[in-house]
């Protein structure tokens, strides 16, 4: 009867339902430990990393921490292949154009020579300027014969090329009136057109082409004296760079809609 009665008061007792709290616990140590292993290997700082082994070696006592102290500290990470594919593409970029660049000058050697062309460089692109008296007639628009053959042997190198060209055309601040040009708006833009019009009866593929007129807007030289509205009368043919520029959007400050 006595053991009956021990064995109902065992049985009576309740079941302790929060043993899974221990285990649940520990789990979350294990994870919280496991994190900040992961964020020590990743950072480049190795002193870091040995701190944190240390700290969690004093935390974590036992094989565990001994074999966390004694790896090895890891290797620093390779550079970021992105960027150096970049810095490649520039590299490569900037050898082409100057290769073009070079090109281009000799090419136009002996317009060069006369003071009549410029090649420059810069990270805009190649840019050819042309004095605008080796290309039209005074308040003319359309281009000389003597002229189509300098134009079409710069065409014939960009014929050969992929990039994008810019051709703008530029005057002095003279002011023009006439049936065809009310403005040097019109006779910068007209002609810039036709180098554009040469460029593709040349084979340039009118895709890859842009016209722009910059009137008087954009001088190279002083428009107080004849020699430098000469210089100011020019047209520029641009050969883009094809480095993509890195944009950064500017933050308005208005609340979103």
């Amino acid at each position: 009867m006595q053991y009956r009665r021990a064995r109902r008061k065992f049985d009576d007792e309740p079941e302790n339902h929060e043993r899974w709290l221990i285990s649940y616990a520990d789990f979350i140590t294990l994870l919280f430990a496991f994190f900040v292993v992961m964020y020590a290997i990743s950072s480049v700082n190795i002193g870091k990393y040995r701190v944190f082994s240390d700290a969690l070696g004093d935390a974590f006592g036992g094989a565990g921490s001994a074999q966390l102290i004694n790896t090895e500290v890891p290797s620093l990470p390779l550079p970021n292949v992105a960027i150096k594919r970049r810095a490649d593409a520039i590299r490569k970029e900037k050898e082409h154009m100057t290769k073009l660049a070079q090109d281009l000058l000799s090419t136009l050697a002996p317009l060069v020579k006369e003071g009549k062309v410029r090649v420059t460089q810069n990270s805009r692109g190649v840019s050819v300027e042309i004095n605008a008296s080796v290309l039209f007639d005074p308040g003319d628009a359309r281009l000389t014969a003597e002229s189509t053959e300098a134009l079409r042997a710069v065409a014939t190198l960009l014929r050969s090329d992929s990039h994008n060209v810019q051709v703008e055309g530029h005057t002095d601040n003279q002011p023009i009136r006439n049936a065809l040009f009310p403005s040097n708006w019109e006779l910068s833009a007209v002609r810039a057109s036709s180098v554009v019009r040469l460029f593709i009866d040349a084979g340039v593929g009118a895709e890859r082409l842009t016209a722009v007129g910059y009137s008087s807007n954009v001088p190279v030289a002083s428009n107080d004296d004849p020699i430098g509205r000469a210089r100011n009368r020019r047209v520029a043919v641009t050969i883009l760079s094809g480095i993509p520029e890195t944009i950064t959007e500017i933050p308005t400050g208005l609340p979103n809609q």
